[in-house]
């Protein structure tokens, strides 16, 4: 029996030690991509090409018309917002409507289309809003992205850079107002954003992010067109690995979009936490499980108990929370620059924790959930519906 409790603690240093020194590193190279300028791109313009922002939109959200205006009032010349909704008795017709009515027809156009080519209800809603582009620079934001005036001028100069297909920015979360909104924000602002950025500096894997994405008509033509991943729900990394493999690359601008975060109870958290490993896992397996190998505080807390919370036991968790914590304080405060971050690191612990769970669910759950459809879960992010739920 103490040989085995030997082996478990040996086993649970693993991560504990790999996860802190893992913290350092992402903390290093998010400090670098923010030295950086916007763009790398040395692109410029006499005149700046027009452009058509396209955002589906499905039901009201927190914060949703602060969200979508500012799609609209950006510091760019010419351009155009498509707003597309399947349903036209969806509340957020009116909404719409009204900031139609402000802006004018000439800026901002409705695309009220019920599509149905597939279980992916954004694809189906791009799908719709697409004949309605006047123009082929396609800029594709979530309906909860929040832009800044000079998000176009950021955005679009790299696409003209030679052999990239497409273009995205990194995001941060905000607006985490109750506490299971806050984990959902730690998710992204502690975790995935730093993370991503890591694999960015160190070209450790490649990567695409569907919420703030731009791209031309020409390229998404010679991926098979948006058509060709209304069976994904991962649809973003789908439309990054067939360019890879089209010899295109993807740019990542170096600035931040916000996302603003809408939960209404914990369970839509935990839900929405199983759906992001679940669609991690289904698009990079290997790295997925590799991920393990970084979860310092759950192993902490294992190390502890078996060592029935002796000094030892006690002094490396204490060592694993002051690293865990303080490296996602610096991450965020100063390097992704969202200082709403710092008053949630409380429950960072909490989060890092049923992240454990979620990662060991997402290799055994079968099906998963995606605004309040189960859907069955296939290979390489592929699914089909399997029920409607209320």
């Amino acid at each position: 029996m103490e040989s085995l409790l030997l082996l478990l603690e040996r086993v649970c240093l693993i991560p504990v030690i790999g996860g802190s020194i893992y913290a350092f590193l992402c903390l290093i190279t998010v400090l670098h991509f923010r030295k950086q300028p916007c763009t790398s791109s040395q692109r410029s313009f006499s005149e700046w090409p027009p452009v058509t922002i396209l955002k589906p939109v499905f039901g009201v959200e927190k914060n949703l018309k602060e969200s979508l205006r500012s799609a609209c009032v950006q510091d760019y010349p010419e351009y155009q917002v498509v707003f597309a909704v399947q349903d036209p008795q969806d509340p957020v017709v009116s909404l719409l409507e009204e900031i139609e009515e402000e802006f004018g027809s000439e800026r901002v156009s409705i695309a009220i289309e019920n599509r149905q080519a597939g279980p992916n209800r954004k694809i189906n809603n791009l799908l719709g809003a697409l004949p309605h582009a006047r123009y082929d620079i396609l800029v594709i934001n979530d309906s909860d992205v929040r832009l800044k005036p000079d998000y176009l001028k950021a955005i679009v100069p790299p696409l003209f850079d030679s052999g990239v297909g497409c273009v995205c920015t990194i995001y941060r979360a905000t607006c985490g107002d109750r506490w299971f909104e806050k984990l959902e924000l730690l998710t992204l602002n502690a975790d995935f954003i730093p993370s991503l950025i890591f694999a960015h500096v160190t070209s450790a894997s490649k990567f695409c992010l569907g919420s703030s994405l731009a791209v031309t008509r020409m390229s998404l033509k010679k991926i098979g067109g948006l058509e060709a991943f209304v069976h994904y729900l991962p649809e973003d990394y789908e439309i990054g690995r067939r360019l890879w493999t089209s010899g295109q690359r993807v740019f990542l601008v170096h600035y931040f979009a916000d996302i603003v975060i809408n939960l209404k109870s914990f369970s839509e958290w935990w839900i929405h936490q199983c759906y992001w490993d679940q669609m991690t896992r289904a698009a990079r397996p290997v790295g997925f499980f590799a991920t393990l190998v970084t979860r310092s505080v759950p192993f902490a807390l294992f190390f502890a108990a078996f060592r029935l919370g002796d000094t030892l036991g006690w002094a490396v968790l204490g060592a694993t929370f002051v690293i865990r914590l303080a490296t996602a304080g610096v991450i965020m405060g100063w390097g992704i620059g969202g200082r709403e971050g710092i008053r949630s690191l409380v429950f960072l612990p909490l989060r890092d924790v049923a992240a454990l769970v979620s990662w060991f669910l997402a290799f055994v759950k079968k099906t998963v959930i995606w605004r309040g459809t189960e859907f069955t879960l296939t290979r390489k992010g592929q699914v089909a519906i399997r029920e409607q739920r209320s």
